[in-house]
C-alpha cells in the first residue's frame, strides 16, 4: 500500500472502545486538544488502549460529580479519539495528546468494570448537502467573525481554523467547542446527527453569546466614563490644591478642619496631662483618609473637645441684695432655700472662691423645685442646664460611652457643658430617688464621682477620657423622698426640705403668679379675671388640698378655659369677678370634705398625723370591739412596722386599763378590730403609735376624743413617746384640716422651732414623753 494513499476513518476505527469518562464537557470530533489524565482508573483505561490499538472512547458523564462512574451514568452518545502521544507526569497522572475522530453512540457494554469497554456503533453526519445549509455556514463563519473580534479570548488561530474547516457539521462542532455553553446543551449539540438542526440550535447560542457581548460592552463602557470622569476630577482637584497653595488658603476641607481643630486647641487653657493625647489625636486625624469610619469618630472626638470650656470663668461679682429681690420675685415662701442659697453667696464673696456646692431639694410633686432651680441660676448670674435621671439604669448616661462603641457619645455631664459653654453653671438633676439598676450598671454609683468635690475636680468620662474639672459646677438635685436615695449618694449632698404650702400660702403664690400664668395660656387678658380670697381658700380646701400647686393650678386652668368658651359664645361677656359661690359651676362638687372636724363623733376614732411622699396626711383610725373570744385584727393595708405599733399600742392599753377604770374581762371578752382608712392605701411607718393607743383606751373606756385635736409620736412597750420624722410637714397637713391642738414628741421641740410663725399660728402644740401625758390631754370634756 503506498504511503500516501488516504484511507477513510471508517475502516481503521474499532468496534470495541475502553471509555474515558468526562465530567467536565464534551470533546468534539474534529480537534486536536491536550487532556489531563489524573485518576489511577482512567490512567489504566489509557494504558490499555494503547496496547491493544491507541483508540479511546471520550463519553460525558450524566453528572459533573460523579469521579467513578459505572456504565449506566455515561450518556450514550460520545466521541472517538486517538492518543497521539503520551506524557507521563510526576504524581502519576498522564498528559494526553489526542485527536478526535469521530462520533459513536455505544451499542452494547461489554465490560463493566474497570476499564469499561463498549461495542461502538459509529454515526454519520445526515442533511449536510444543500444550499441552506451552506447559507447557515455563511452566518455561523460571519456572527463569529464579529464576536470573536470583539472578544480577546479568540485568538486569531482559532479564526483561520474556522474559516479552513471544509464540512458545515464540524464548523458547528468547533464553534460549540468554543462558546461558553452549558454541558447538557453541548451533549445535546453532540447527538444531533442532522447537521442543519445542529446549526440552527449554534446560532441561537451565537446569539445569546452576541447579547451577552452587548451587556458586556456596554457595563464596560459606563465603567470607563466613570473612570474618566474620576480622572478628570482629580486631575481638576489637584489643580485646585496647586492654585490654593499658591493663594495660601486651606488646600481641601480635610486640611480646613485640621487647620481649625489646630487653631482651636492652640488657644485652649489645657494642662499637659490633657494637651499631650489630644495633640496626638489631632496628628492621627491628620494621617486618616476621609472615606475611613475612623476618621469621623477621630472628627467627633476633637469636636468635642474644642467645644468644651476648659478654661475658668470669668469672675462675677456677687450682690446679695440682687439675688434676694430676684428669689423673692419668682417665689413665695421657701424661707429656708433662699436662705442656703445667700449664705452660698455670701461665703463665695467673702472667700473668692468659685467651687460649686451640691444641694439635694426634697419635696412633695408640685411645690417648685424644679422652677427654684431656674432662680437660682439667675440669681447666680449662670447659665441653667437641667436633666431627668428618673427610670435611668446605664451608668453611661452619666459618664459616656467608651469610643470603641459605634455611637459613643458623651455623658450628660460633659453634653451640658458643651452646650452652656461655661464651666461654672447650675445643673438641675431630676428625680434622683428614682433612679434605676440593670445589668447596664448602676447611674447612681456613677454619680458618686459627680457629686464629691474631692473627686469632680478630676472627672473622667468615659468618652473623654481626659481630667475635667467640673468643681465650679453648683449641682442641684430633686426628689421627692429620701428613702429610696443611696446612703453614700445621700452623704454628698445637703438636703433642704420644701414641706409644702399651707392655705394661706397657696392663696398668695395664686394671686401672684398661677393666676396671671393660667389666664394667658387660656388666651385671656390680664386682668380680666379676679378672684376673691373665699374664693381661693376653696380652692385650695375643696379641689386641691395636696402639698404642692399643681391640682391648684389644673383648677384655675379649668376655670378659665370654661370663660374663654362663655367669651366666645357669649358675645365678650365673662364675669369679671369668681366667687365661692360660683366655683360649683365651674369644678363641679368639691373633691375633699373636711376630714379633721366631723371624724371624731364616737368612742373609738382618733386623729394622727402621717408623711407621705407626697407631704403631709390625715390619718382617721377606727376601733370596734364585738363580744366573743379574746383577739386583735388588724386592716387597712399596714406596713409590717405599723402592725407591730399597733400590737404594742395595744399591749400597752391593756397594761394600763386599770388605772383607767377598765377591767381586764373587756379584753377577754371581746374582739377587738383596729382599721386605718383608706384601705386601698399603703401605710407604714411607727408614728401613730400613741394615735391606736388613744383610740383604743377610748374604745375600752367609752369616752370620745377631741374633735379637732391631732397627735402623732411612736410609742414604746412602756409608754414612753419616742421622736417621729416630717412634723413640718405634719403641721402644714393640720393647719389645711384646721386642727387647732396637736400633741407631739417632747425630743421633736428642735423640728418644732423650724416651723414658720404663719404655719403654727392658731394652732397649739402639746409636747409629751409618756403615753400617760398624752391621755391627760386627749378626752373631750
Amino acid at each position: 500500500m503506498d504511503d500516501t494513499q488516504i484511507i477513510p476513518a471508517s475502516q481503521v476505527l474499532p468496534l470495541k472502545l475502553h471509555v474515558l469518562p468526562l465530567q467536565g464537557s464534551p470533546i468534539f470530533p474534529g480537534i486536536f486538544t491536550p487532556l489531563m489524565v489524573a485518576s489511577a482508573a482512567d490512567v489504566q483505561v489509557v494504558e490499555q488502549s494503547l496496547s491493544e490499538h491507541g483508540f479511546i472512547g471520550l463519553v460525558l458523564t450524566e453528572s459533573p460529580e460523579m469521579e467513578s462512574p459505572t456504565a449506566e451514568q455515561l450518556r450514550k452518545v460520545g466521541t472517538a479519539a486517538k492518543i497521539v502521544r503520551k506524557v507521563n507526569l510526576p504524581d502519576g497522572g498522564l498528559n494526553l495528546f489526542i485527536s478526535t475522530l469521530k462520533r459513536f453512540r455505544i451499542k452494547k457494554v461489554m465490560a463493566r468494570e474497570n476499564p469499561i469497554t463498549v461495542a461502538a456503533e459509529y454515526l454519520e453526519d445526515v442533511n449536510f448537502e444543500n444550499d441552506e445549509v451552506r447559507a447557515l455556514t455563511r452566518s455561523l463563519i460571519g456572527e463569529m467573525k464579529k464576536i470573536s473580534e470583539n472578544n480577546p479570548l479568540f485568538s486569531e488561530q482559532m479564526r483561520l481554523n474556522m474559516v479552513n474547516i471544509d464540512h458545515p457539521g464540524k464548523i458547528a462542532d468547533f464553534i460549540t467547542s468554543i462558546l461558553n455553553i452549558d454541558r447538557a446543551e453541548q451533549q445535546k449539540i453532540l447527538e444531533t446527527l442532522d447537521v442543519h438542526e445542529r446549526m440552527m440550535k449554534v446560532m441561537v447560542f451565537i446569539r445569546r453569546e452576541q447579547e451577552l457581548m452587548q451587556l458586556q460592552q456596554k457595563i464596560m463602557q459606563q465603567i470607563n466614563e466613570k473612570i474618566s470622569k474620576s480622572q478628570r476630577e482629580y486631575f481638576l482637584k489637584e489643580q485646585l490644591k496647586s492654585i490654593k497653595n499658591e493663594l495660601g488658603m486651606a488646600v481641601d476641607a480635610k486640611s480646613s478642619e485640621y487647620q481649625r481643630f489646630k487653631e482651636a486647641i492652640e488657644k485652649l487653657p489645657l494642662d499637659p496631662e490633657v494637651r499631650e493625647p489630644v495633640e496626638q489625636e489631632l496628628e492621627k486625624f491628620s494621617l486618616m483618609e476621609p472615606s475611613s469610619a475612623e476618621f469621623i469618630v477621630t472628627r467627633n472626638y476633637l469636636e468635642t473637645i474644642v467645644s468644651l470650656p476648659w478654661g475658668d470663668s470669668p469672675a462675677q461679682e456677687v450682690e446679695l441684695d440682687k439675688a434676694r429681690k430676684i428669689l423673692d420675685e419668682d417665689h413665695y415662701g421657701l424661707a429656708d432655700v433662699k436662705e442656703r442659697i445667700l449664705e452660698y453667696l455670701a461665703v463665695r464673696k467673702l472667700k473668692k472662691d468659685s467651687k460649686g456646692s451640691i444641694v439635694c431639694l426634697v419635696g412633695p410633686p408640685g411645690v417648685g423645685k424644679t422652677s427654684v432651680g431656674k432662680s437660682i441660676a439667675r440669681a447666680l448670674g449662670k447659665k441653667f442646664f437641667r436633666f431627668s435621671v428618673g427610670g435611668m439604669r446605664d451608668e453611661a448616661e452619666i459618664k459616656g460611652h467608651r469610643r470603641t462603641y459605634v455611637g459613643a457619645m458623651p455623658g450628660k455631664i460633659i453634653q451640658g457643658l458643651k452646650i452652656v459653654k461655661v464651666k461654672d453653671p447650675v445643673f438641675m438633676i431630676d428625680e434622683i430617688d428614682k433612679l434605676g439598676v440593670s445589668y447596664q450598671g448602676d447611674p447612681s454609683s456613677a454619680l458618686l464621682e459627680v457629686l464629691d468635690p474631692e473627686q469632680n475636680v478630676a472627672f473622667r468620662d468615659h468618652y473623654l477620657d481626659l481630667p475635667f474639672d467640673i468643681g465650679d459646677i453648683l449641682f442641684i438635685t430633686t426628689a421627692n423622698t429620701l428613702d429610696t436615695i443611696p446612703a453614700p449618694l445621700l452623704d454628698r449632698m445637703e438636703v433642704i426640705r420644701l414641706s409644702g404650702y399651707i392655705n394661706d400660702e397657696k392663696v398668695a403664690i395664686a394671686r401672684r403668679y398661677l393666676i396671671p400664668k393660667s389666664l394667658a395660656a387660656s388666651g385671656l387678658a390680664k386682668g380680666s379675671v379676679g378672684y376673691d380670697r373665699e374664693a381661693l381658700l376653696a380652692i385650695a380646701e375643696g379641689y386641691a388640698r395636696e402639698a404642692g400647686l399643681r391640682n391648684f393650678e389644673k383648677a384655675l386652668d379649668r376655670i378659665h378655659r370654661k370663660l374663654a368658651r362663655e367669651h366666645l359664645l357669649g358675645g365678650g361677656k365673662t364675669p369679671r369677678s369668681i366667687g365661692a359661690e360660683m366655683l360649683e359651676k365651674y369644678l363641679g362638687k368639691p373633691l375633699f370634705q373636711d376630714e379633721g372636724l366631723k371624724a371624731i363623733d364616737q368612742p373609738g376614732m382618733a386623729v394622727g398625723l402621717a408623711w407621705t411622699p407626697l407631704g403631709g396626711a390625715m390619718l382617721t383610725i377606727e376601733a370596734v370591739a364585738n363580744p366573743g373570744k379574746e383577739g386583735f385584727s388588724l386592716t387597712g393595708q399596714l406596713g409590717d412596722v405599723m402592725k407591730e405599733s399597733a400590737k404594742i399600742a395595744y399591749t400597752w392599753v391593756r397594761h394600763a386599763a386599770d388605772g383607767f377604770g377598765v377591767g381586764k374581762e373587756f379584753f377577754e371578752e371581746n374582739q377587738i378590730h383596729l382599721h386605718v382608712p383608706a384601705g386601698a392605701t399603703p401605710k407604714d411607718g411607727p408614728s401613730a403609735g400613741i394615735t391606736m393607743a388613744s383610740c383604743l383606751l377610748s374604745l375600752a373606756t367609752g369616752r370620745r376624743l377631741k374633735s379637732n385635736l391631732a397627735m402623732t409620736g411612736e410609742l414604746s412597750l412602756v409608754g414612753q413617746v419616742l421622736p417621729i420624722g416630717g412634723l413640718k410637714e405634719k403641721v402644714i397637713a393640720a393647719k389645711r384640716n384646721k386642727i387647732r391642738e396637736v400633741i407631739f414628741p417632747a425630743q421633736n421641740q428642735k423640728d418644732l422651732s423650724e416651723i414658720p410663725e404663719n404655719v403654727k399660728k392658731g394652732i397649739r402644740f402639746q409636747a409629751v414623753e409618756r403615753m400617760e401625758q398624752v391621755l391627760e390631754k386627749v378626752f373631750a370634756r
